[in-house]
């Protein structure tokens, strides 16, 4: 909740030269205090901010091996993506209820005590999951479908091949012999394809507009105060690092290598360098808080729609009881982590 307290600070403070427009961008008096030398240290520490924000994108590469890609080829590699993926829905479900929704009500809460905007919001919410389940619709994973029904077919012939082979392969001593006897069990590897899925791009998508918002937060407290700023932008980082975890699994399970998605996820940080060059040419916190107000809840409809829709129907295939209790437990642990993030930045 830094953010909210920097906006409540930010409107005692000098506003700066008030809002901007393509007007305001061509007059050259405007430009002039806009990068005086007073403003410099400001765009300065907001821009290493923001950057800093989206580059706790690398973060999973400390956690995840390096042989994380290959290894999800594998039975075992599959239940340490699941795993993963409990963990990140739990993440993303606190992240939408714990944090963003909770910021976007005090970013508009009416001192007469209003609740209209809560209905504003709501709509916003389903807003944007719509948006992101038209957005699947438009980009279905055709060629994701091809590939699994090709696999069938594929399991299918090797089946009947094999069970023929064993029929008339010859006994010695009462014992089969045939050239599979080696073989091992085939495994359902249906979460791990080499073509990446539209879930994927959906929740960049998303990401990237959250960053947005971390952008608008970060250049906002600086403009109240260094210490308020360097406060801002490391809850911020610690809210963002068991996020980004959960990402990462994400675009695995949508088909990204390991390189791919950090990559990916870096890109994300440029909706931080925008959301922060936002702030500072408004210079004031009613743009910024204006833009908030909409587009946390609808950043929220899209990481539900991520998580309930895309993520959750691969874990209610897994039949072992002992697997399912622990991507139970894990999916509380994110939900665990984001509250207690939640409670610290208060």
């Amino acid at each position: 909740m830094m953010a909210q307290i920097a906006v409540a600070q930010a409107k005692t403070a000098p506003a700066g030269p008030g809002p901007w427009g393509i007007k305001n961008l061509l007059d050259l008096q405007y430009l002039d205090e806009l990068f005086s030398i007073d403003n410099l240290d400001v765009w300065f520490c907001s821009l290493v901010g923001s950057i800093a924000v989206g580059l706790s994108g690398i973060f999973p590469l400390l956690v995840i091996p390096n042989e994380a890609g290959t290894a999800l080829k594998t039975e075992a590699g599959c239940q340490k993506l699941k795993k993963l993926l409990s963990f990140a829905i739990g993440g993303l479900l606190g992240d939408v209820f714990l944090h963003l929704l909770p910021e976007a009500w005090a970013y508009t809460s009416s001192p007469d005590g209003s609740h209209r905007h809560y209905h504003t919001q709501g709509l916003w919410v389903i807003g944007g999951l719509l948006s992101f389940l038209i957005l699947e619709k438009v980009f279905p994973d055709e060629d994701s479908d091809t590939e699994s029904k090709a696999t069938c077919q594929r399991t299918e012939s090797s089946s009947t091949d094999l069970s023929s082979e064993v029929s008339v392969s010859p006994q010695t001593n009462g014992i089969c012999s045939n050239n599979n006897s080696d073989s091992k069990p085939k495994t359902d590897l249906s979460l791990y394809t080499d073509i990446c899925k539209t879930s994927g791009y959906l929740n960049l998508l998303a990401n990237c507009i959250d960053n947005f918002t971390h952008g608008l937060a970060v250049a906002g407290s600086f403009l109240v105060s260094r210490k308020v700023g360097f406060l801002t932008t490391f809850a911020i980082l610690l809210h963002e690092i068991p996020h980004e975890v959960g990402d990462f699994a994400i675009l695995l399970r949508a088909g990204f290598d390991r390189w791919k998605a950090v990559r990916m996820q870096l890109s994300t940080a440029l909706g931080g360098v925008l959301g922060a060059c936002f702030a500072l040419c408004s210079q004031s916190q009613h743009g910024a808080e204006n833009a908030t107000a909409w587009i946390l809840p609808f950043t929220s409809g899209g990481f539900l729609y991520i998580a309930l829709v895309n993520v959750v129907p691969d874990l209610l295939q897994e039949t072992n009881p002992r697997n399912s209790f622990l991507q139970v437990l894990l999916l509380f642990c994110g939900i665990a982590v984001m509250g207690l993030l939640s409670v610290v930045m208060d």
